[in-house]
């Protein structure tokens, strides 16, 4: 009897043990089938991960907290996702981010869709799926890549409310900016779209990049430039499509940078500005700069021989610069072409420097690619145009 007890308490003995056993292995085997989804970066849409912001139209939305597919409608979204190192999450992109590229024979010309920076540094952009028109929204293409969250410049807060109501998805809406007076709301959107794909560093980097590169083209001009002398005219601005060699722009950043004289500073307060002819010739500036996406008619203008009297030309200082305001603006080319004025109008100041490696320091550090020669190729570059000979 003493036996058979003994073994019937050591048989409940291995029972429990075995039940213990058996829950430890269980539970071992739980956390270690959940422990990649932890650590997988899987999206905060599949673990319910939210954060709530305030976008550019002070609406609050509350969208999922480091999304991995996202869209942007409208000029300049796309751009800051690929400053903000996150063009791998863009799930589809607009009719302008999927053109074909400038194919001039001269080499100079408007720009034709993915003529960007950016886009040339991502050409895999121009691949992603079609979710409709830069203007229009077109809610169904745009629920077929399934994003997270729609970023949205250039609509109002109706506009992204209705987008918002039709998609069912989080509508973020930010403003494209510039980097004068409304440098604050660009920064702005850089730093709301980095909160949200967990990009907050990355966001400040390039604040800060683009502070600094502002501060040293100021430094290097802001006492020179007192006593420069040299009137500088920009022309062939584009705007909506090519002009001619009346179209400038009274606040041209880059030489608004370098504190340059820009003889059509008083003609309005900022953007593209159509003059008269009298008042060129009137202004008579020592140096034109010329837009290239605008070099075509800007060199059929010339043509007339009233602007052979023209200083600038007759000195053959006429110089061509790449175009910025390409779907919204490029603040790489912005910077880029700020070095290369500078070098030409105060040589001493700017002796450090090679306008062409300066942009490719500054294309790398926004876009990602040294990306100088590819906009040489489709727009000219930085170069002397020696176009008394064509008047």
């Amino acid at each position: 009897m003493k036996k058979i007890f003994s073994l019937l308490f050591f048989c409940v003995l291995f029972l429990a043990a075995c039940v213990i056993i058996s829950g430890c292995t269980s539970q071992s085997a739980g956390l270690s089938s959940a422990q990649p989804q932890a650590t997988s970066g899987t999206s905060s849409a599949a673990t319910g991960a939210t954060l709530t912001v305030t976008d550019l139209t002070n609406r609050t939305v509350t969208v999922p907290a480091s999304p991995q597919r996202v869209v942007g409608v409208g000029a300049g979204d796309v751009r800051m996702l690929v400053y903000l190192q996150s063009s791998d999450k863009i799930v589809g992109v607009d009719q302008m981010e999927k053109g074909p590229f400038n194919a001039t024979a001269l080499g100079m010309g408007l720009p034709s869709g993915r003529d960007n920076p950016y886009s040339i540094a991502h050409p895999e952009l121009g691949e992603k799926p079609y979710i409709g028109t830069n203007r229009v929204d077109n809610p169904e293409l745009i629920i077929a890549q399934k994003p997270y969250v729609i970023f949205a410049t250039w609509r109002t807060g109706q506009q992204v409310d209705a987008l918002q109501e039709k998609t069912n998805i989080p509508v973020v809406a930010l403003v494209s900016g510039d980097l004068g007076k409304d440098k604050p709301q660009f920064y702005e959107s850089l730093r709301t779209m980095g909160k949200i794909l967990d990009k907050d560093e990355r966001a400040e980097s390039v604040i800060t990049y683009m502070d600094n590169t502002i501060s040293d083209l100021n430094r290097r001009t802001k006492d020179v430039s007192k006593n420069q002398t040299k009137k500088v005219y920009v022309s062939g601005v584009s705007f909506n499509g090519a002009h001619g060699l009346l179209s400038t722009e009274p606040t041209y950043p880059s030489l608004k940078m370098i504190n340059g004289n820009n003889v059509a500073s008083a003609a309005g307060t900022g953007g593209q500005v159509m003059i008269d002819k009298e008042q060129l010739l009137a202004w008579d500036p020592d140096v034109i700069f010329i837009d290239e996406s605008s070099y075509a008619l800007v060199a059929t203008d010339l043509k007339d021989p009233v602007y052979k009297s023209l200083s600038a030309v007759k000195n053959n200082q006429v110089y061509g610069l790449m175009p910025y305001n390409w779907y919204a603006n490029n603040y790489d080319t912005v910077l880029a072409n700020a070095y290369y004025m500078g070098k030409i109008l105060y040589p001493d100041q700017f002796s450090d420097i090679s306008p062409e490696q300066k942009a490719d320091e500054i294309y790398t550090m926004l876009d990602g690619k040294p990306v100088y020669s590819d906009m040489k190729q489709l727009f000219g570059g930085f170069k002397p145009l020696n176009l008394a000979a064509s008047t």
